[in-house]
């Protein structure tokens, strides 16, 4: 039973709203759930389309506890990763459905919580890799792996934080970046060796009532930890897709819960490494919102309201991003094509930053490699004004 929105009807508290956000938005209130969208700044995108929304530091325990208290949602949403935990898990504790549960949120938002379960508990294949929580001890885990190798902060996101050290002269540095990147304190790091991968896949990955489901494998170009491209089929051996999908599903039923999960691996040859993963819709997913049956934001709804999800593909597609080169409030956009099989998605952010993603060109084609070249092609002619 779902009921009528702002009356009686199931309500789900968004927690960020983002793009990504603003797409669960769009899919839930398809269903007919009434929707309450939650962020640090006023007009993000999924509050654009939500029912409600507040403005709000999510890192503040009361703030967000005063928020789920007042709206008592039946499901907690959680689109980014700077939620305090202890808020989430209070809430769970008092009968609130976190998505996909709380103890996933704060297994997948802390580096050195997932490598743990990853490598230690569930033993599967990740990047050799070391802890340190001060300037001496990240000297020791350098040498010990050897360079190169790779600093994060244990807690960031988009690639916040992270430097690739190469040499001696760059331990010092790295560890500043690492600290000044982190999400909160951020005097412990993660070392983990450089891994010279052939290529990056995404599986998105749906934990559902009726059982665990990959969607084909996606791939994608990061610059600095952001995406810039994405596509689906990526091709891969059927050896290589059958150790992804393993592995993913593997580390997804562990976390438990239900939802979309986008798990991030590196391949290098046959060789298949977990990297991270992510219990919500992905950035990189975006592209089957044009290639799937269902998109991934329709499979994360329908797979906490338990209903059943398809993973199908039906053709290959491809997404390219829209970045700003200028900074500015209230931008415009000049669109000069939008052909047949392409459809533009702005994000409708109320401020432009150089560097920041305010849209993304979707394309479908003949092939992944026909689709590719639509979508970069339109991304490109696209101006932000």
């Amino acid at each position: 039973m779902i009921g009528t929105p702002l009356f009686n009807g199931k309500k789900i508290l968004l927690l960020g709203s983002g793009e990504l956000g603003k797409e669960i938005v769009l899919e839930a209130q398809r269903l007919g759930l009434e929707c309450v969208a939650v962020d640090r700044y006023q007009f993000a995108p999924a509050m654009q389309v939500a029912h409600r929304s507040y403005v709000t530091d999510m890192k503040d325990y009361s703030s967000l506890m005063a928020i789920i208290e007042r709206e008592e949602p039946d499901y907690i949403v959680p689109e980014i990763e700077a939620i305090n935990i202890e808020a989430l898990k209070d809430a769970e504790s008092l009968g609130y459905k976190v998505i996909p549960n709380s103890e996933a949120v704060e297994i997948t938002m802390n580096r050195e919580l997932i490598r743990r379960l990853a490598a230690e508990k569930l033993k599967v294949k990740t990047a050799r890799y070391s802890f340190a929580s001060n300037l001496e001890e990240l000297k020791e885990a350098v040498e010990k792996l050897g360079f190169p190798c790779v600093v994060k902060p244990i807690m960031s996101s988009s690639g916040k934080g992270q430097s690739v050290v190469r040499k001696e002269e760059d331990i010092e540095k790295a560890y500043r970046i690492a600290r000044e990147g982190a999400r909160g304190r951020g005097d412990r790091v993660i070392v983990e060796e450089f891994i010279n991968f052939d290529y990056e896949l995404t599986i998105l990955t749906a934990r559902t009532v009726y059982g665990t489901y990959c969607c084909q494998p996606i791939g994608h170009v990061q610059e600095s930890g952001d995406y810039i491209e994405s596509w689906q089929p990526h091709s891969v051996s059927e050896e290589v897709r059958k150790k992804a999908e393993e592995i993913a599903k593997k580390v997804v039923d562990k976390l438990g819960g239900y939802g979309i999960f986008g798990v991030e691996l590196f391949v290098k040859g046959d060789e298949v490494i977990f990297s991270e993963v992510s219990p919500r819709p992905h950035d990189t997913g975006m592209v089957t919102m044009v290639s799937q049956e269902m998109s991934e934001f329709e499979i994360h709804i329908r797979a906490f309201l338990g209903y059943e999800i398809s993973t199908e593909l039906i053709k290959p597609g491809a997404t390219h991003v829209i970045k700003s080169k200028i900074e500015k409030f209230a931008p415009k956009y000049k669109i000069k094509e939008i052909p047949k099989n392409v459809k533009v998605r702005i994000f409708g952010k109320p401020k432009a930053l150089v560097g920041r993603r305010m849209g993304v060109v979707l394309a479908t084609g003949k092939s992944v490699d026909e689709a590719r070249e639509i979508a970069k092609r339109v991304a490109n002619t696209i101006e932000v004004l």
